[in-house]
């Protein structure tokens, strides 16, 4: 679904991006993890074509049409200018395929608010609803789009633990029914239980690449995030703690 190689990517003479090489497959829920500054947004935004970037992403060479079909994104920035009710707004996604039929726009919406749990939000205007209710609008109208590819920045911020849950939960679900996700989080317990993948990067590089529990190490959490942290494996997968600085 998504392919990078030696993306690199330069501003005011620091080096944002330094030969970022991976791919995401069909079946991956891939986080994206790292200190603040490590290149995460600016990752996904090079991937989009959306920032000039040298080396190669199989996304941002696509024609910008086929690209809008081919992948769905949920930036960080959450703000809703426009006074539309939920609906219309979740609607939005459905312009990527202009060719489609208007009862397969209505279905896809359908399903996208039926997903967040916003059907009984559809005809409130999205400027009155609570901060963590817009991301949820903004997400269903990433969802709308049906792409086989879902980009998402900080998909998490904002929300309350129970709705962080339900996010993630969604992107694992879409990622078993066969789509790809590559989203940047915080969370590194929450990233751990609902990620196939998690790709760390720090000073613009890929320092890991691969399974939860074998990325999350104490070595790793200290040479990256400069932390002590406590790492327990439950019946619902790994379970992380922050303790101290180091």
């Amino acid at each position: 679904m998504l392919t990078l190689t030696d993306l690199r990517l330069a501003r005011a003479g620091r080096t944002v991006l330094d030969g970022i090489t991976l791919s995401v497959g069909p079946g991956e829920c891939v986080g994206l993890i790292g200190p603040n500054g490590a290149g995460k947004t600016t990752l996904l935004r090079a991937a989009l074509g959306l920032i000039p970037a040298q080396g190669h992403s199989s996304l941002a060479a696509l024609p910008p049409a086929e690209r809008a079909r081919a992948a769905a994104y949920l930036p960080q920035g959450r703000e809703i200018a426009w006074d539309m009710p939920v609906e219309a707004v979740v609607a939005l996604g459905r312009a990527a395929w202009p060719g489609a039929a208007r009862s397969e726009d209505r279905a896809a919406v359908a399903r996208a608010l039926a997903r967040l749990g916003l059907d009984a939000l559809r005809h409130r205007p999205v400027t009155a609803l609570s901060g963590g209710e817009q991301a949820r609008v903004l997400l269903a109208r990433a969802l709308a789009q049906e792409a086989p590819l879902m980009l998402a920045d900080e998909p998490t911020a904002g929300l309350d633990p129970a709705a962080q849950i339900d996010a993630m939960a969604l992107f694992a679900a879409l990622a078993a029914e066969g789509r790809s996700v590559l989203a940047s989080v915080h969370d590194l317990g929450l990233a751990a239980r609902h990620c196939t993948r998690l790709v760390v990067l720090k000073a613009g590089r890929v320092v890991a690449d691969g399974a939860p529990r074998a990325v999350l190490t104490e070595k790793l959490l200290a040479e990256v995030f400069g932390i002590r942290a406590w790492i327990g494996d439950t019946a619902e997968g790994l379970v992380f703690q922050p303790l101290s600085r180091l």
